[in-house]
């Protein structure tokens, strides 16, 4: 099946630098060169593509990506994040400043305990009904 100018498959590939030519007008490959999509397999979307290309995201990945681990908050931390918690919600500009020197944790890490507990909080309020 040829990929009309202008489908889906022709601009995917027109972006990334093939297909630059309408169909119908071949031009040789350079040797050595990949075809983007085997003739005998069906093509992906160029999401799926993108993310098997993706190193750790394949269908087998196993291991975590590399990056940063995951923070472990002391008892003391928690107990002062849960409490303010209780107090409001969401936290406020200031808030977030005196927590993180207060814990001695960055506005990130405040900003994304937050977020992670108002999630688990809406968990746990949809569990009671």
């Amino acid at each position: 099946m040829d990929k009309g100018p202008f489908s889906v498959e022709w601009l995917a590939q027109s972006s990334r630098g093939g297909a630059r030519d309408l169909p119908g007008e071949s031009r040789p490959r350079p040797p050595g060169s990949p075809l983007l999509t085997p003739p005998s397999v069906p093509a992906e979307s160029p999401r799926e593509r993108e993310a098997a290309e993706r190193p750790g995201h394949g269908a087998g990945a196993v291991e975590a990506a590399p990056g940063r681990p995951r923070t472990k908050f002391s008892a003391a931390q928690l107990r002062e994040l849960e409490r303010s918690f209780r107090e409001q919600r969401y936290i406020g500009a200031g808030e977030k400043r005196r927590l993180a020197a207060a814990l001695n944790l960055s506005q990130s890490q405040i900003k994304t305990w937050f977020q992670n507990r108002r999630m688990k909080f809406k968990r746990q309020t949809q569990d009671a009904r």
